[in-house]
Protein backbone atom coordinates (compact mmCIF):
# COMPACT_ATOMS: atom_id res chain seq x y z
CA UNK A 1 0.00 0.00 0.00
CA UNK A 2 1.42 3.66 -0.91
CA UNK A 3 0.45 4.74 3.16
CA UNK A 4 3.22 1.96 4.16
CA UNK A 5 5.68 2.68 1.89
CA UNK A 6 5.84 6.07 2.48
CA UNK A 7 6.05 5.68 6.43
CA UNK A 8 8.62 2.91 5.51
CA UNK A 9 10.43 6.02 3.98
CA UNK A 10 9.94 8.53 6.37
CA UNK A 11 11.50 5.58 9.03
CA UNK A 12 14.45 5.20 6.86
CA UNK A 13 15.20 9.01 6.62
CA UNK A 14 15.12 8.99 10.07
CA UNK A 15 17.34 6.33 10.87
CA UNK A 16 19.80 7.75 8.38
CA UNK A 17 19.66 10.96 10.89
CA UNK A 18 19.65 9.06 14.14
CA UNK A 19 21.98 8.59 16.70
CA UNK A 20 23.65 5.65 14.71
CA UNK A 21 22.64 6.77 11.22
CA UNK A 22 25.02 8.15 8.31
CA UNK A 23 28.06 10.14 9.13
CA UNK A 24 27.32 12.01 5.75
CA UNK A 25 23.29 12.17 5.86
CA UNK A 26 24.12 13.33 9.94
CA UNK A 27 26.04 16.19 8.50
CA UNK A 28 24.01 17.85 5.79
CA UNK A 29 21.22 20.62 6.29
CA UNK A 30 18.84 22.63 4.28
CA UNK A 31 21.59 24.75 2.42
CA UNK A 32 24.01 21.81 1.79
CA UNK A 33 21.38 19.45 0.29
CA UNK A 34 19.69 22.62 -2.24
CA UNK A 35 22.07 21.80 -4.78
CA UNK A 36 21.32 17.96 -4.68
CA UNK A 37 17.86 19.03 -4.34
CA UNK A 38 17.92 21.00 -7.64
CA UNK A 39 20.10 17.94 -9.26
CA UNK A 40 17.57 15.38 -9.26
CA UNK A 41 14.75 17.79 -10.35
CA UNK A 42 16.36 17.69 -13.60
CA UNK A 43 17.55 14.46 -13.65
CA UNK A 44 13.50 13.77 -13.35
CA UNK A 45 12.92 16.33 -16.57
CA UNK A 46 15.93 14.48 -18.44
CA UNK A 47 14.18 11.31 -17.90
CA UNK A 48 10.94 12.32 -19.03
CA UNK A 49 12.82 14.49 -22.36
CA UNK A 50 14.05 11.07 -23.14
CA UNK A 51 10.50 9.08 -22.72
CA UNK A 52 12.69 6.48 -19.74
CA UNK A 53 9.62 4.93 -17.85
CA UNK A 54 12.56 3.19 -15.86
CA UNK A 55 14.77 5.97 -14.67
CA UNK A 56 11.86 8.20 -14.50
CA UNK A 57 10.44 5.68 -11.64
CA UNK A 58 14.07 5.76 -10.24
CA UNK A 59 14.42 9.54 -10.31
CA UNK A 60 11.40 10.14 -9.00
CA UNK A 61 12.44 8.44 -5.84
CA UNK A 62 15.53 10.06 -5.54
CA UNK A 63 13.33 13.51 -5.86
CA UNK A 64 11.13 12.25 -3.15
CA UNK A 65 13.58 11.18 -0.75
CA UNK A 66 15.17 15.31 -0.60
CA UNK A 67 11.16 16.08 0.16
CA UNK A 68 10.97 13.78 3.12
CA UNK A 69 14.87 14.63 4.27
CA UNK A 70 14.36 18.04 4.63
CA UNK A 71 10.99 17.32 5.90
CA UNK A 72 13.06 15.65 8.86
CA UNK A 73 15.68 18.42 8.98
CA UNK A 74 12.57 20.70 9.39
CA UNK A 75 10.93 18.51 12.13
CA UNK A 76 14.16 18.35 14.03
CA UNK A 77 14.17 21.82 14.21
CA UNK A 78 10.06 21.85 15.14
CA UNK A 79 9.22 23.75 12.87
CA UNK A 80 7.00 21.20 10.61
CA UNK A 81 6.92 17.53 9.52
CA UNK A 82 6.26 15.24 6.51
CA UNK A 83 2.54 14.87 7.42
CA UNK A 84 2.09 18.66 7.92
CA UNK A 85 3.92 18.78 4.41
CA UNK A 86 1.42 16.13 3.04
CA UNK A 87 -1.50 17.72 4.67
CA UNK A 88 -0.98 21.14 3.15
CA UNK A 89 -0.66 19.94 -0.37
CA UNK A 90 -3.54 18.04 -0.05
CA UNK A 91 -5.74 21.08 1.19
CA UNK A 92 -4.28 23.50 -1.08
CA UNK A 93 -5.17 21.45 -4.15
CA UNK A 94 -8.75 20.47 -3.10
CA UNK A 95 -8.87 24.28 -2.52
CA UNK A 96 -7.61 25.87 -5.44
CA UNK A 97 -10.25 23.40 -7.33
CA UNK A 98 -13.20 24.51 -6.45
CA UNK A 99 -14.36 23.25 -10.24
CA UNK A 100 -13.31 19.59 -8.91
CA UNK A 101 -14.30 19.60 -4.87
CA UNK A 102 -17.08 22.39 -4.89
CA UNK A 103 -19.54 24.10 -7.06
CA UNK A 104 -17.58 25.89 -9.22
CA UNK A 105 -18.12 25.85 -12.96
CA UNK A 106 -15.00 25.95 -15.17
CA UNK A 107 -14.77 24.94 -18.46
CA UNK A 108 -11.48 25.99 -20.16
CA UNK A 109 -7.71 25.71 -18.76
CA UNK A 110 -7.59 29.13 -19.57
CA UNK A 111 -10.44 29.98 -17.19
CA UNK A 112 -9.02 27.74 -14.28
CA UNK A 113 -5.52 29.66 -14.58
CA UNK A 114 -7.35 32.89 -14.23
CA UNK A 115 -9.47 31.29 -11.33
CA UNK A 116 -6.25 29.72 -10.01
CA UNK A 117 -4.83 33.26 -9.65
CA UNK A 118 -7.98 34.70 -7.87
CA UNK A 119 -7.60 32.29 -5.35
CA UNK A 120 -4.06 32.76 -4.87
CA UNK A 121 -4.80 36.67 -4.10
CA UNK A 122 -7.54 36.08 -1.85
CA UNK A 123 -4.73 33.85 -0.04
CA UNK A 124 -3.12 36.72 0.58
CA UNK A 125 -0.98 36.89 -2.68
CA UNK A 126 0.88 40.68 -3.28
CA UNK A 127 1.28 41.00 -6.48
CA UNK A 128 -0.04 38.96 -9.81
CA UNK A 129 3.94 38.10 -10.78
CA UNK A 130 4.43 36.68 -6.91
CA UNK A 131 5.18 32.48 -6.95
CA UNK A 132 8.51 32.09 -9.53
CA UNK A 133 11.64 31.80 -7.42
CA UNK A 134 14.57 33.95 -8.32
CA UNK A 135 16.27 31.27 -8.33
CA UNK A 136 14.89 29.55 -11.55
CA UNK A 137 16.30 29.38 -14.75
CA UNK A 138 16.49 33.02 -16.46
CA UNK A 139 14.55 31.58 -19.51
CA UNK A 140 12.10 29.99 -17.37
CA UNK A 141 11.44 32.78 -15.10
CA UNK A 142 10.89 35.00 -17.61
CA UNK A 143 8.28 32.86 -19.20
CA UNK A 144 6.58 32.35 -16.02
CA UNK A 145 6.55 36.34 -15.27
CA UNK A 146 5.27 36.76 -18.83
CA UNK A 147 2.42 33.95 -18.01
CA UNK A 148 1.37 35.24 -14.78
CA UNK A 149 1.25 39.01 -15.92
CA UNK A 150 -1.04 37.71 -18.76
CA UNK A 151 -3.71 36.18 -16.57
CA UNK A 152 -4.58 39.68 -15.88
CA UNK A 153 -4.61 40.96 -19.06
CA UNK A 154 -1.07 42.76 -18.95
CA UNK A 155 -0.17 40.90 -22.96
CA UNK A 156 0.00 41.55 -26.31
CA UNK A 157 -2.80 40.84 -28.58
CA UNK A 158 -1.67 39.60 -31.82
CA UNK A 159 1.70 37.74 -31.87
CA UNK A 160 2.58 40.92 -35.16
CA UNK A 161 3.29 43.28 -32.16
CA UNK A 162 5.43 40.75 -30.21
CA UNK A 163 7.54 39.89 -33.53
CA UNK A 164 7.05 44.40 -34.16
CA UNK A 165 9.38 44.10 -30.40
CA UNK A 166 11.55 41.63 -31.28
CA UNK A 167 12.55 43.45 -34.83
CA UNK A 168 12.52 47.11 -32.10
CA UNK A 169 14.62 45.12 -29.51
CA UNK A 170 17.34 43.96 -32.28
CA UNK A 171 17.66 48.06 -34.00
CA UNK A 172 18.37 48.76 -30.40
CA UNK A 173 20.83 46.33 -29.39
CA UNK A 174 22.30 47.56 -32.93
CA UNK A 175 22.41 50.93 -31.66
CA UNK A 176 23.86 49.92 -28.47
CA UNK A 177 26.83 47.89 -30.92
CA UNK A 178 27.54 51.13 -32.68
CA UNK A 179 27.83 53.33 -29.49
CA UNK A 180 30.19 50.56 -27.31
CA UNK A 181 28.51 51.06 -24.21
CA UNK A 182 29.24 48.16 -22.59
CA UNK A 183 26.05 48.60 -19.93
CA UNK A 184 23.89 49.58 -22.67
CA UNK A 185 24.87 46.69 -24.55
CA UNK A 186 23.68 44.24 -21.36
CA UNK A 187 20.75 45.59 -21.01
CA UNK A 188 19.27 45.76 -24.64
CA UNK A 189 20.97 41.97 -25.09
CA UNK A 190 18.38 41.06 -22.08
CA UNK A 191 15.33 42.69 -23.76
CA UNK A 192 16.06 41.08 -26.79
CA UNK A 193 15.84 37.73 -24.89
CA UNK A 194 12.92 38.87 -22.91
CA UNK A 195 11.42 40.15 -26.05
CA UNK A 196 12.19 36.24 -27.49
CA UNK A 197 10.40 34.52 -24.64
CA UNK A 198 7.31 36.35 -25.19
CA UNK A 199 7.40 35.63 -29.12
CA UNK A 200 7.64 32.12 -27.45
CA UNK A 201 4.49 31.86 -26.10
CA UNK A 202 2.93 33.38 -28.93
CA UNK A 203 4.06 30.14 -31.13
CA UNK A 204 3.38 28.26 -28.71
CA UNK A 205 6.83 26.83 -27.91
CA UNK A 206 8.69 26.51 -24.37
CA UNK A 207 11.99 28.74 -24.35
CA UNK A 208 13.85 26.56 -22.26
CA UNK A 209 12.88 23.38 -23.71
CA UNK A 210 13.59 24.17 -27.16
CA UNK A 211 16.72 26.29 -26.19
CA UNK A 212 17.85 22.82 -24.98
CA UNK A 213 16.74 20.92 -28.22
CA UNK A 214 19.12 23.75 -29.78
CA UNK A 215 22.13 22.81 -27.73
CA UNK A 216 21.52 19.14 -28.10
CA UNK A 217 21.50 19.35 -31.99
CA UNK A 218 24.70 21.45 -31.49
CA UNK A 219 26.48 19.39 -29.33
CA UNK A 220 25.06 16.12 -31.98
CA UNK A 221 26.70 17.93 -34.94
CA UNK A 222 29.25 19.05 -33.69
CA UNK A 223 30.19 15.80 -32.46
CA UNK A 224 29.71 13.90 -35.86
CA UNK A 225 32.43 16.96 -37.60
CA UNK A 226 35.05 15.82 -34.77
CA UNK A 227 34.00 11.87 -35.94
CA UNK A 228 33.90 12.90 -40.04
CA UNK A 229 37.25 15.16 -39.91
CA UNK A 230 38.74 12.02 -37.75
CA UNK A 231 37.72 9.72 -40.23
CA UNK A 232 39.39 11.75 -43.05
CA UNK A 233 42.48 11.95 -41.12
CA UNK A 234 42.53 15.28 -39.42
CA UNK A 235 41.56 15.67 -36.08
CA UNK A 236 39.94 18.55 -35.33
CA UNK A 237 41.99 20.98 -33.46
CA UNK A 238 44.37 20.53 -36.47
CA UNK A 239 41.81 21.79 -38.90
CA UNK A 240 41.29 25.58 -39.93
CA UNK A 241 37.85 27.00 -39.16
CA UNK A 242 37.19 27.21 -42.86
CA UNK A 243 37.56 23.33 -42.82
CA UNK A 244 35.28 22.63 -39.98
CA UNK A 245 32.38 24.66 -41.61
CA UNK A 246 32.71 22.84 -44.74
CA UNK A 247 32.43 19.58 -43.18
CA UNK A 248 29.22 21.60 -41.20
CA UNK A 249 27.59 22.32 -43.77
CA UNK A 250 27.94 19.14 -45.22
CA UNK A 251 26.38 17.77 -42.42
CA UNK A 252 23.41 20.11 -42.00
CA UNK A 253 22.42 19.57 -45.96
CA UNK A 254 22.25 15.73 -44.76
CA UNK A 255 19.89 16.38 -42.09
CA UNK A 256 17.40 18.96 -44.01
CA UNK A 257 15.86 16.13 -45.90
CA UNK A 258 14.52 14.66 -43.16
CA UNK A 259 12.82 18.11 -41.68
CA UNK A 260 11.14 18.54 -44.65
CA UNK A 261 13.46 21.15 -46.01
CA UNK A 262 15.57 21.27 -49.47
Amino acid sequence: MPVDEFQRLADIVATLRGPKGCPWDLKQNHESMTPYLLEEAYEVCESIRLGDSDGLCEELGDLIFHIFFHARLAEEQGTFSISDVLAGISDKLVRRHPNVFGETRILTPEEQVRNWEKIKQAEGKQSALDGVPKAAPALLRAYRIQQKAATVGFDWEHREQVLEKVREEIRELEEALQSRDPSGIEEEFGDLLFALVNLSRFIRVHPEETLNHAVEKFIRRFQRVETVLKERGTPIEDCTLAQMDRVWNELKREEAPSRGKT
